[in-house]
């Protein structure tokens, strides 16, 4: 199955910037590196329960694609990768906090339970 092209035409701003971002893990990507700098592979799988190693991979090359994030393999054995945030990275999650700010009074006017919340309840 070809992958559909991930460089428009586009019909407006809100298209490309949801290009970019789609898919679940992303946004969750940006914030982890966001949050830590720099991390690696398996730090930031442990950081984002629930992902595959199969679609944090795929992400991370589609994120690094687009510019957004910065690998960096230091020639070690076994070798060591490190993600980190671009410049365009920072301006992005800078520009996803309203949509944040957004979901979380969403959450609070719907009631939802968060992630934290489920860990912690009963059952």
């Amino acid at each position: 199955m070809a992958k559909a092209p991930r460089r428009g035409p586009y019909i407006c701003g809100i298209d490309a910037a949801l290009d970019v971002v789609s898919g679940k893990w992303k946004g969750l990507i940006l914030w982890e590196l966001e949050a830590h700098r720099v991390r690696r592979f398996a730090e930031l799988r442990r950081g984002l329960p629930g992902v595959s190693e199969k679609m944090l991979t795929q992400h991370l090359r589609e994120m690094e694609e687009d510019g957004l994030v910065h690998r960096v393999v230091h020639a070690e054995v076994p070798p060591r990768v490190e993600y980190s945030l671009t410049e365009q990275g920072r301006t992005l999650n800078q520009a996803l906090g309203p949509l944040g700010a957004w979901g979380t009074e969403r959450i609070r006017r719907e009631g939802a339970e968060t992630a934290a919340a489920a860990e912690t309840s009963p059952g």
